[in-house]
C-alpha cells in the first residue's frame, strides 16, 4: 500500500434507508411547492373576492350608483363577514373557489342594471374618444402649446403655469367621466411642463414643486383605476422625492404596494402617514387590511411548517 491510499475516505454505503430518506425529502419538498402554490391561488380568489367588495361599494357613489339594488349593501356586509373570519381563514381551495363563483353570480344578477349602464356609458365613451382622436389629428400643429415635445420656447412663468392648469383641467374632467387612460396622458402632459420653467424665483420653485406632487398624485390616481400598479408606483415614489412626509403620497403609494401584495412596504407607509393623520378613516381601513395579510401570512407559514415539521 502506499501513502496517498491512506488518504482515501471510503465513500458512504448508499442503503436503502439513505435513498428512502432522500425520497422522503423531495417529496416533501414537492409537497410544499404544492402547498404554497395552493396559498397563493387561495390568497388571489380572496382578493378577488375583497377588490369587487369594494368596487360595488364604492360604485353607489357613482354615476350610475342609483341601479344597484337597496339589498346589496346587505350581501356585501355577510361577504366582507366572512372575508375576516375563521371559517375564511380555514378554507380550502375548493371552499374559496365556490364562494368566490357563488358571489360573483350573485352580484351580477343584482347589478345587472348597473352594469349594463355603465358598459353602455364605456360604449359612448369609446366613440367619442375615437373622433376626438380623429379630429386631433386632423388639427394637429393648429395649437402650438399641445406641441409639447418641441415646445422648448422660454416662456414666462405665467404662461407657462397657464399651459400647466390647461392640461391639469382637462385631465381633472377626463377623470371624471372615467376616461383614465386620457386622464393620465393629460396629467403627464402637465408635468412634462412642469419642467420647462426657467428662471424661477425661490418662491415660484416652491408653486411648481406643490404643482408637481399634485399631479403626481392624481396621475398615481389615474394609474390605480387602470390597475397599472407599476406606473402607480413609479409617480408614487416621484411625488414622495419632491414631498417625503406628504400623507395622501404615502396613502397612495401604501395602496399600490397592498395591490402588489408588498404588505410590508405597505404597512410601513400607512404607520408613517398616520403620524401625519391618526384619526383619517382611509387610512385606518387600509392598515386594518394590511393587519389581516400579514396575519394571513404568518398562519400560512405556521400550517406549511406543522405539515412538513409537525
Amino acid at each position: 500500500e502506499t501513502a496517498a491510499d491512506d488518504l482515501l475516505v471510503p465513500l458512504p454505503e448508499v442503503t436503502e434507508a439513505l435513498v428512502a430518506r432522500r425520497e422522503q425529502l423531495r417529496n416533501d419538498e414537492l409537497a410544499m411547492e404544492a402547498l404554497d402554490m395552493e396559498q397563493k391561488t387561495i390568497s388571489s380568489l380572496r382578493n378577488r373576492i375583497e377588490s369587487q367588495v369594494l368596487e360595488l361599494r364604492s360604485a353607489k357613489h357613482a354615476k350610475h350608483g342609483k341601479l344597484l339594488p337597496g339589498n346589496l349593501d346587505s350581501t356585501l356586509d355577510t361577504m366582507d363577514d366572512w372575508l375576516f373570519s375563521p371559517e375564511s381563514e380555514e378554507a380550502s381551495l375548493e371552499a374559496v373557489e365556490a364562494k368566490w363563483k357563488e358571489f360573483s353570480n350573485q352580484t351580477s344578477e343584482l347589478c345587472r342594471d348597473y352594469v349594463d349602464a355603465v358598459e353602455a356609458d364605456e360604449q359612448s365613451k369609446a366613440k367619442e374618444m375615437e373622433e376626438e382622436a380623429k379630429r386631433a389629428q386632423a388639427e394637429k400643429g393648429d395649437d402650438e402649446d399641445d406641441n409639447d415635445d418641441h415646445d422648448n420656447r422660454r416662456l414666462p412663468k405665467k404662461r407657462r403655469m397657464e399651459i400647466v392648469m390647461k392640461n391639469k383641467e382637462e385631465a381633472n374632467e377626463l377623470f371624471k367621466d372615467g376616461n383614465y387612460k386620457f386622464a393620465a396622458a393629460r396629467y403627464t402632459k402637465a408635468l412634462g411642463h412642469c419642467g420647462k420653467f426657467v428662471d424661477l424665483s425661490p418662491d415660484d420653485e416652491e408653486e411648481v414643486q406643490t404643482m408637481k406632487v399634485t399631479l403626481n398624485l392624481n396621475l398615481a390616481l389615474a394609474y390605480t383605476k387602470l390597475q397599472n400598479w407599476d406606473q402607480a408606483l413609479r409617480v408614487c415614489n416621484d411625488a414622495l422625492a419632491l414631498d417625503a412626509n406628504n400623507t395622501k403620497a404615502l396613502y397612495r403609494r401604501g395602496a399600490v404596494y397592498y395591490e402588489k401584495r408588498k404588505f410590508d412596504e405597505a404597512k410601513a407607509d400607512v404607520k408613517k402617514a398616520m403620524k401625519n393623520n391618526s384619526e383619517d378613516k382611509a387610512l385606518k381601513k387600509l392598515s386594518d387590511r394590511i393587519d389581516a395579510q400579514l396575519k394571513r401570512q404568518k398562519d400560512k407559514e405556521k400550517k406549511m411548517a406543522a405539515k412538513m415539521f409537525g
